[in-house]
């Protein structure tokens, strides 16, 4: 396993010192439901616009480092798909990349920065997903997770979706080898996970 790997910014923000943190520099804590952030961010959520791309092209290069996204053995180009973002004073807080696959909607990715986080961001671009399967009658949305990255296939669990396949090694396969993820946990696995829209819930 790689013991290094080079992020292109932090993923995640430490409630107790404030600092950043990459990915495999964060570790989990356990905490009671008052020792949570406050969701007292005012944001708005929207589809993107043209006047977007430069935003939209900053929060992937600092997520990912490029605007192309390999999940469910594809290779999916942002910047030509579906995106949700949220805004925070005008300026993009969180992105939510959708494309539609074999008649269903797939999230390509999600992002928001660490300074947002816990504020219910992640969760409001989520709902704007589900409304725009069920505006487009799509029945199904599904989401690619790494094996390493607890808090969001504990994210996606919390929001009703289910793992119902694993990729055992695909991303071994993908990178050459396991790589450090989120707190050290090597990157091996694309875990799958879907969640059924009902039309008129």
């Amino acid at each position: 396993m790689k013991d290094e790997f080079d992020l292109p910014y932090p993923q995640y923000r430490c409630p107790q010192c404030d600092r950043d943190l990459p990915l495999n520099e964060a570790r989990m804590t356990i905490t009671c439901a008052e020792h949570q952030p406050d969701a007292d961010l005012s944001f708005v959520v929207r589809e993107a616009r043209r006047g977007d791309k430069s935003s939209i092209e900053a929060i992937c290069d600092k997520a990912l480092g490029e605007v192309e996204v390999d999940t469910f053995g594809k290779t999916f180009d942002v910047m030509r798909g579906v995106n949700l973002i949220a805004e925070v004073d005008d300026k993009l807080a969180g992105l939510l990349s959708l494309a539609i696959d074999r008649g269903e909607l797939v999230i390509v990715l999600l992002s928001v920065y660490p300074e947002f986080q816990g504020h219910g961001v992640g969760s409001a671009l989520l709902r704007a997903s589900t409304a725009y399967a069920r505006e487009h009658g799509i029945q199904c949305i599904r989401v690619g997770v790494s094996n390493d990255d607890i808090p969001l296939m504990y994210f996606y669990q919390r929001h009703s979706f289910a793992i119902y396949d694993i990729a055992v090694g695909k991303l071994v396969d993908d990178s050459g080898s396991a790589v450090a993820g989120f707190s050290g946990i090597p990157s091996r696995d694309e875990i799958r996970l879907r969640r059924p829209i009902c039309p008129s819930c």
